[in-house]
């Protein structure tokens, strides 16, 4: 029986739930196992408390043999290669932000001056571009909490992963699902990672039955953006890629972990990244397409920072 490490959160052990019922059904018995992270006990916005805040706990308990398999939203782990780790990209949720507010209203039909929740960056900033009049209100806690904070009436609206409400049971919750042209999601949002240790061969083929092609070579498109603009998971910074498979596609190690995504021949990868301003003032928008996933998010961020990419971000 493979041991699956996940955080304790609702959302979280149901992701691992998913990835443990994948491996039951390629063959493989398992089960879950809670570790408790820094960012479980912290209220603090999470670009305070650390960039990882929420993986190291799950790779420490896996490196020291604790636990077999580890399950992250990928969008959590830092770019930094990781030479113990062995990842595997699973199928893919959807990308796009989803915004839950009160009577049913969208983004465009929120009153001036209402009381939108989030704590990210990225989704601070492109809420004032599209809509600067908001009062933008810090938000952390599980979705569950998040939600009530527009139920109570303390918020009018707040802003999540429209993935992570779908894999907890609650994406009839939404009232608009953002069009990601318009309001781009995290790198990686909707991707999950799962780890093992790079030298535990037997933990290597199991989770390699779950490697998806499309979601390996679209988070590493989007994560080598992260990754050339050396910002972290918390930084203004979005990007959504997407696959277009060829002959002899499949995916190699997953994307971030020292492996690549095999496109196959005819197979492309469109890739829109930005950079914004967290007054919602100014942004970069940068795409490319090419049928290398690596090499098309080395560009986008090239040009990145070639308009003043990381003089936005400071």
């Amino acid at each position: 029986m493979l041991k699956i490490g996940t955080r304790g959160s609702h959302l979280a052990t149901t992701q691992a739930g998913h990835v443990r019922d994948a491996l039951s059904r390629a063959g493989y018995d398992a089960e879950l196992q809670v570790v408790t992270t820094a960012g479980d006990l912290s209220q603090a916005p999470v670009e305070r408390i650390g960039i990882g805040v929420f993986t190291s706990a799950l790779r420490d308990a896996l490196f020291r043999g604790e636990v077999d398999v580890a399950v992250h939203s990928f969008k959590d782990l830092p770019t930094a290669y990781e030479p113990r780790a062995f990842l595997a990209v699973p199928v893919r949720e959807d990308t796009r932000e989803a915004l839950i507010a009160r009577d049913g209203l969208t983004l465009a039909e929120l009153p001036h001056g209402a009381r939108v929740g989030t704590s990210a960056p990225r989704r601070v900033a492109q809420l004032l571009a599209l809509r600067p009049d908001l009062d933008i209100r810090p938000l952390r806690g599980n979705i569950e909490r998040r939600m009530s904070h527009v139920e109570s009436g303390e918020l009018d609206a707040i802003v999540l992963a429209n993935a992570g409400l779908v894999r907890g049971g609650f994406g009839n919750r939404a009232t608009e699902l953002l069009d990601p042209r318009a309001f781009m999601p995290a790198p990686a949002q909707g991707a999950l990672a799962v780890e093992c240790r790079v030298d535990d061969a037997a933990m290597r083929e199991a989770i390699s039955t779950l490697i998806d092609a499309s979601a390996t070579a679209e988070s590493l498109a989007e994560r080598t953006v992260l990754a050339e603009l050396e910002a972290g998971c918390t930084a203004p910074v979005a990007a959504t890629a997407t696959f277009v498979g060829g002959a002899g596609a499949g995916a190699g190690a997953g994307a971030g972990a020292g492996g690549g995504a095999g496109a196959g021949a005819g197979a492309s990868i469109t890739l829109r990244a930005g950079v914004f301003a967290l007054d919602g003032s100014r942004q970069l928008i940068e795409e490319a397409r090419g049928d290398d996933p690596e090499t098309v998010g080395r560009e986008v961020a090239a040009a990145l920072l070639a308009r003043g990419a990381a003089e936005l971000m400071n």
